[in-house]
């Protein structure tokens, strides 16, 4: 009978100068990624980690040398997220992790901002809601954290919130993109309502809509709409919007599966 035990395979591989691929832990792949700056790479793990007093205390270690507070926001906090985006793009970590990953950044942001006379240029501003009826508000406060956490101010219009209030946000605030998330069938028609009322009033402001009710053809029906099928697409979307593809046609073609 043939000796197949793990074992007995690794004796084989390495006779025959094999090599086993070994699975990376989540800690090892985000090793891989930080950077070597000895103030930025303490910062990067930390937001990693979670660990928002940790972050302070590189933060503050990196200011007694000399760096200026608002810099560090690009130069360390952003790369750490970054690195914590990438391994969540991969699958290699999840949205528990990212939530604690941002949460810490955030924190890390306004300690920067309480340390500088100046404060911080953002990517813009994008409104956030749930569905005029709809209570369940856990994906909407996903997307917030990852667009706070990417560097855009986020106005939270919470759950449950009427299609008038939405567009007055939208008016007030000018943002570069409205989201909406839905996960009752009940609520989502609310999503046409808020694009009639902005396409109404000329607001041809890009309008992503996502969550557990909502599918692609259901947000291609009206005009401004762009389906983000993950609470990650919000970022990108927001980031293509700033990189020039403002057109929702556009924006259908980049997200959109054909």
């Amino acid at each position: 009978m043939l000796d197949f035990t793990e074992a007995s395979l690794k004796k084989i591989l390495t006779r025959y100068n094999v090599a086993l691929e070994k699975e990376m832990t989540p800690e090892e792949a985000a090793e891989e990624l930080y950077p070597k700056d000895e103030f930025v790479y303490p910062i990067a793990k930390a937001i990693f980690e979670g660990e928002e007093d940790d972050v302070i205390e590189g933060l503050q270690a990196a200011m007694d040398a000399g760096q200026n507070p608002i810099t560090l926001i690009d130069d360390a906090l952003m790369v750490g997220m970054g690195v914590v985006t990438k391994l969540y793009d991969d699958g290699v970590i999840f949205l528990p992790n990212v939530m604690m990953s941002a949460d810490a950044m955030l924190n890390g942001i306004e300690f920067c901002k309480e340390n500088s006379e100046t404060a911080p240029v953002t990517k813009g501003t994008v409104v956030c809601h749930v569905a005029e009826g709809d209570v369940h508000d856990i994906g909407k406060n996903i997307v917030t954290a990852l667009l706070r956490a990417n560097g855009y101010d986020v106005v939270d219009l919470g759950r449950d919130v009427p299609v008038d209030e939405v567009v007055a946000s939208v008016i007030a605030n000018k943002p570069l993109m409205v989201t909406g998330t839905a996960l009752m069938t009940t609520t989502m028609y609310a999503f046409k309502e808020v694009n009639d009322k902005l396409v109404e009033k000329g607001l041809k402001v890009p309008f992503a809509c996502g969550g557990g009710a909502v599918n692609q053809d259901f947000v291609s029906q009206y005009a401004l709409g762009v389906y983000g099928e993950e609470a990650a697409d919000a970022p990108k979307i927001a980031d293509a919007i700033i990189a020039g593809t403002n057109n929702i046609a556009a924006l259908r073609d980049k997200f959109h599966k054909h």
